[in-house]
């Protein structure tokens, strides 16, 4: 039996590549509850996304300077795991404003967390170096 490949593909229109709100948000390092009704009832484009990445709208200027900011971001900005977020009971996204003040306050939580992650970065270092 042989099989009939058609050449329809090749000739016809390219569909533009798109995913979810979510996927877009995620890419975007926002938080997708706190992102425009249109922005996450749609499906975002390549296209689109790399428009948002170079020439972000004033909503996401706004999302990314002052949150709330997904999980991710977070952990980055107090500059500890998801993880170390998890076992403080931090689940919820957390603003620019309350994150300041979680470093302000620089609780005890934090600093056994920020200890962990810089020695998981020196290990990794020293792992990498061995390769």
């Amino acid at each position: 039996m042989t099989a009939v490949v058609t050449l329809d593909r090749m000739t016809s229109q390219k569909t533009p590549q798109t995913m979810k709100p979510a996927t877009a948000a995620k890419k975007l390092g926002v938080y997708l509850e706190a992102t425009p009704a249109e922005f996450q009832e749609g499906v975002v484009s390549r296209d689109e996304l790399n428009a948002l990445q170079a020439d972000p709208p004033e909503w996401l200027r706004e999302l990314r300077r002052n949150g709330p900011h997904p999980r991710p971001v977070v952990a980055a900005k107090l500059g500890v795991s998801i993880g170390g977020l998890a076992r403080a009971g931090i689940t919820e996204p957390l603003t620019t404003e309350q994150i300041d003040a979680l470093k302000a306050e620089n609780p005890e939580w934090l600093q056994h967390e920020r200890a962990t992650q810089a020695e998981v970065r020196k290990e990794a270092a020293r792992l990498k170096k061995q390769k």
